[in-house]
C-alpha cells in the first residue's frame, strides 16, 4: 500500500467516525441557554432557602457534567448492545418504578412518592424509565415485528407492558409522564406499522381512561377547572397559571432582559423547574421563546432524519430508538411549552436539557447522545457501500 492509499484509509476512519455536529450544536445550545436561565430563574429562591444565590444553578452544572460524561460513554456504545439488553432495560425499568413505591426506599416530595434515596442523591425512576422502555420497545418490534403488523396478541403485548408501566408512574402519582410515555409507545407502534383502525382504537380507549382518571381524581379535576379559567380564582387554584401568563404578556417583543423578571420573585411556584419557559418569556422575550422552539423542532425533525436513514439502510433497532426518541423529547417539550402558555393543564413535567432536574438532564443528555450514535453508525454504513481503496474507483 503506497502512502496514497494509506492516507485515504486513514481519512475514511476518520470519516467513519463523523458525528452530527448541527445536532450536537442545537442540543449544545439548548444546554447552556438552560444553566444560564436556571441561575436567573432561581437566584431569589436560592438565596433565601440555601443562603447562596447559585446553589440550583450549580447543581444543575454538576447534572450537566455528569450528563455529558455519560453522553460521551454512549456514543462510544455499539448500539448492538442496546439491542441485546432491551429486554433487561424493561425490567430494570419495573424494578425502580416498583422500589420507588417501597417504604423506607421512596421518598416523598410535594406529596408524591417518586425518588429513591442513595445517599445525598435522588434517583427519579421515572427518568431512566422513559430510555429503558424506548430500547425495549423498539427491539420488541425488531424481534415481533411481523405479529405487531398482522396480529392483535403481537400488539397487545406491548401495551401490556406500558399499561404496567403507567400504572406504576400513577400511583405515585406522576400523571404527566404515564401520558407522554403511553403516547410515545402507541406513536411507535403506529411507526412499526399497526393498522391505522386499530391504532385509533386504542388512542380512544387510552385518551377515555387517561381522561377518566383526570375526572374522578379531586385534585386533577381542580387543576382542570383552573386551566380552563385561571382567572376566575387568581389567588389560589389559578395562581400558578396567571403568574406565567402575566410572565408572557410582560415579555413582549425582545423581553424585560436577561435577570430582570419580575414573576420570578417569589411571584411564580417552580420558576426554575416547571415553569422555566414563562421565565425565559418574560426575559428574552418572543424572540427568545420562538428562538427555542425552532431549536426543538430542529431536534425533532433530525431525529426523524436519523431514523429514516437508519430505516433505508435496514437498521431497524436503530431506526425505531430514533423515533421513539424523536417522539419523547417533541412530546415532553410541547406539554411543558403548552402548560407554561395556559394551552395544557399543569402536568409537573420539564422541558428536556432546560429546566432544573438532575435526573432529566443526565437522561436528556443520554438520549441525544444517542441519537449522535444512530447517525454516526448511518454514517460508518454508508461508508462502508463506497469503493474500498485500491479499486479503480478510489479517488
Amino acid at each position: 500500500m503506497n502512502r496514497n492509499d494509506m492516507a485515504a484509509l486513514i481519512g475514511q476512519r476518520r470519516a467513519g467516525r463523523r458525528y452530527d455536529l448541527w445536532l450536537i450544536g442545537a442540543a449544545a445550545i439548548l444546554l447552556a441557554l438552560g444553566l444560564v436561565m436556571v441561575a436567573s430563574s432561581s437566584i431569589t429562591v436560592s438565596e433565601r432557602i440555601h443562603g447562596t444565590p447559585l446553589f440550583y444553578f450549580w447543581r444543575q452544572s454538576a447534572a450537566a457534567l455528569i450528563g455529558l460524561c455519560l453522553a460521551f460513554a454512549v456514543t462510544q456504545t455499539p448500539l448492538a448492545i442496546w439491542e441485546r439488553c432491551s429486554a433487561l432495560l424493561l425490567i430494570l425499568s419495573v424494578i425502580l418504578l416498583l422500589a420507588v413505591l417501597l417504604p423506607g426506599v421512596g421518598r416523598e416530595v410535594n406529596g408524591s412518592m417518586r425518588w429513591i434515596g442513595i445517599g445525598p442523591i435522588n434517583l427519579q425512576s421515572s427518568e431512566p424509565a422513559k430510555f429503558c422502555l424506548i430500547a425495549y420497545l423498539a427491539g420488541y418490534l425488531v424481534r415481533h415485528g411481523d405479529k405487531v403488523r398482522t396480529s392483535f396478541s403481537g400488539f397487545i403485548r406491548p401495551i401490556g407492558v406500558m399499561t404496567l408501566v403507567a400504572g406504576l408512574l400513577l400511583l405515585e402519582p406522576d400523571y404527566g409522564a404515564a401520558a407522554v410515555m403511553f403516547a410515545t409507545a402507541l406513536g411507535m407502534l403506529f411507526i412499526g406499522g399497526i393498522p391505522l383502525s386499530r391504532f385509533i382504537a386504542w388512542m380512544t380507549v387510552a385518551s377515555a381512561a387517561l381522561a377518566s382518571l383526570a375526572l374522578l381524581s379531586p385534585y386533577r379535576m381542580q387543576r382542570l377547572v383552573s386551566f380552563m379559567d385561571p382567572w376566575q380564582d387568581p389567588f389560589n387554584s389559578g395562581f400558578q397559571l396567571t403568574q406565567a401568563l402575566i410572565a408572557f404578556g410582560r415579555g413582549e417583543w425582545l423581553g424585560v432582559g436577561l435577570g430582570g423578571s419580575v414573576q420570578k420573585l417569589f411571584y411564580l411556584p417552580e420558576a426554575h423547574t416547571d415553569f422555566l419557559f414563562a421565565v425565559l418569556a418574560e426575559e428574552l422575550g418572543l424572540a427568545g421563546t420562538v428562538f427555542v422552539i425552532v431549536l426543538y423542532s430542529f431536534i425533532i425533525w433530525r431525529a426523524f432524519v436519523i431514523a429514516g436513514i437508519a430505516e433505508q439502510s435496514g437498521k431497524m433497532f436503530s431506526a425505531y430508538l430514533a423515533y421513539g426518541i424523536g417522539l419523547l423529547v417533541g412530546l415532553q417539550s410541547f406539554v411543558n411549552i403548552g402548560v407554561n402558555m395556559g394551552l395544557l393543564p399543569t402536568k409537573g413535567l420539564t422541558l428536556p436539557l432546560m429546566s432544573y432536574g438532575s435526573n432529566s438532564m443526565v437522561v436528556s443528555c443520554v438520549l441525544i447522545a444517542v441519537l449522535i450514535r444512530v447517525e454516526s453508525e448511518n454514517h460508518e454504513v454508508r461508508r462502508r457501500q463506497l469503493p474500498e481503496v485500491g479499486t479503480p474507483y478510489a479517488a
